[in-house]
């Protein structure tokens, strides 16, 4: 056929009816949106006239250029052994949750009472289900995370006044967060007292006054102090006069023999602490959220203040929180209360099954920390799947993502929180990865 007579390559695009109805296309077009799926469609055409694909190929064109998820963001094996990972998101919610969670998506009487018609109180749940928890609290209040909590306690009681705090703690916590500028933010003025390493009750006495809103005792979270050190106790500040805020951060509600040394609501109520505040997310295994618990007349100070309404949690969190602090262990304490020897179990499987893939690999002793700024000094002793450092980035790459630590020449997958109901997953994961990781796994020609 001369070169005049060549077909007309638009003859054999196919129409955008036909691919828009194509099963697969119309399915992905539920999740990508209808707009995207235009979009892709036009490019694939556009490959076809440049003679760039063939017809046949339009549809998985189409499929491939389509996000596989509504959202960015992708899934990730934790295989760090840091229970509380924050770039992670923290504590990662149990099934309980998920599927409050999902209840809550639609429509929900998170301000209505359904038996009279009326306009009901937000966040009843979670705050019932705190207080039969912390019966210390006379009143709890729930907010959007745990630095909410800690400026709506700041704001409501010492702006415009001082708030005292030792210098020993005056931390600086995650992407830049600092005390002073909080208090700054909060329109209180900062009263510093005692020194890094040492402050004793006679320095707070010298600086309380007339003008002190409030006296702040923050739990430093994501560091020790070790030597030559004291601090003083809540019982001793809550005989100062003026209300204590006690951020314990991490949101253990009662004492844990498993963390002695981290510091719980209950205990500091106990303490004379006025309020307490902490993290949703962290040791309490639940949702991102602010629990403030305390004195009725200091919470109800708090709800009423204006920044109250700004800092508030949504009905998704509220109702995730509810049916974590209600349901059962929560994922993240029971990762962190997994012993040894079942870690053990669960790797030798693991190690098992790449084996019989012929991918090079051992278990290893192996410290899992808790993370998320809480017991910063603890270590957990477990054991961990090794395999060659090669191994990190194509896991890493992969769908799902598997994030593990890379320690020692090499790639370490600890299990410890890691859902067990994912160690085949993970196996699935690594082998996937097999191809990049170590030529030696590819398949012969």
């Amino acid at each position: 056929m001369a070169d005049d007579e060549a077909p007309d390559p638009r003859r054999s695009v196919p129409r955008t009816d036909v691919v828009l109805a194509d099963p697969r296309v119309r399915a992905a077009a539920r999740t990508a949106g209808p707009d995207a799926v235009r979009r892709a469609v036009g490019a694939a055409q556009d490959r076809v006239r440049a003679a760039d694909l063939a017809p046949a190929d339009v549809v998985d064109a189409v499929l491939a250029a389509l996000p596989p998820r509504a959202t960015t963001l992708t899934p990730v094996l934790n295989a760090t052994g840091v229970v509380l990972h924050t770039n992670l998101g923290r504590a990662p919610m149990g099934a309980a949750a998920i599927e409050a969670l999902t209840a809550a998506a639609g429509a929900v009487d998170v301000e209505l009472d359904l038996a009279t018609g009326r306009r009901g109180r937000r966040g009843a749940g979670p705050v019932d289900a705190l207080l039969e928890l912390v019966p210390d609290a006379e009143d709890a209040l729930v907010v959007n995370n745990g630095a909410a909590a800690l400026v709506l306690a700041t704001t409501a009681l010492a702006a415009g006044g001082e708030v005292v705090v030792s210098r020993g703690e005056m931390v600086e916590i995650g992407d830049g967060f600092r005390l002073p500028d909080l208090i700054a933010s909060c329109g209180a003025r900062l009263r510093e007292v005692g020194t890094t390493n040492r402050t004793h009750l006679r320095d707070y006495v010298d600086a309380v006054g007339p003008g002190t809103g409030a006296v702040l005792k923050v739990h430093p979270s994501n560091f020790t102090v070790e030597g030559f050190t004291s601090a003083v106790p809540v019982t001793e500040l809550a005989r100062l006069g003026p209300p204590v805020i006690h951020d314990i951060g991490s949101g253990l509600l009662r004492p844990w023999p498993l963390l002695p040394d981290e510091p719980d609501a209950t205990t500091s109520l106990r303490d004379g602490a006025a309020v307490v505040t902490c993290s949703g997310d962290k040791l309490l295994g639940g949702p991102q959220a602010g629990l403030v618990l305390g004195r009725h007349d200091v919470v109800e100070r708090l709800r009423r203040h204006p920044l109250a309404r700004a800092l508030r949690a949504g009905k998704t969190t509220l109702a995730a929180l509810e049916a974590t602090l209600r349901g059962p262990t929560p994922p993240a304490v029971a990762a962190l209360e997994i012993g040894s020897a079942a870690l053990r179990r669960r790797c030798d499987a693991v190690l098992a099954h790449l084996a019989r893939a012929g991918i090079p690999a051992e278990v290893v002793p192996s410290l899992g920390r808790v993370g998320g700024g809480s017991a910063p000094a603890t270590s957990l002793e477990g054991w961990a799947v090794a395999l060659p450092e090669a191994w990190a980035e194509p896991l890493r790459l992969g769908d799902p993502a598997v994030l593990a630590r890379v320690q020692g020449g090499r790639t370490v997958l600890d299990l410890r929180a890691l859902d067990p109901r994912h160690d085949a997953v993970l196996v699935a994961a690594v082998r996937a990865a097999a191809p990049a990781a170590n030529p030696a796994t590819r398949p012969a020609r």
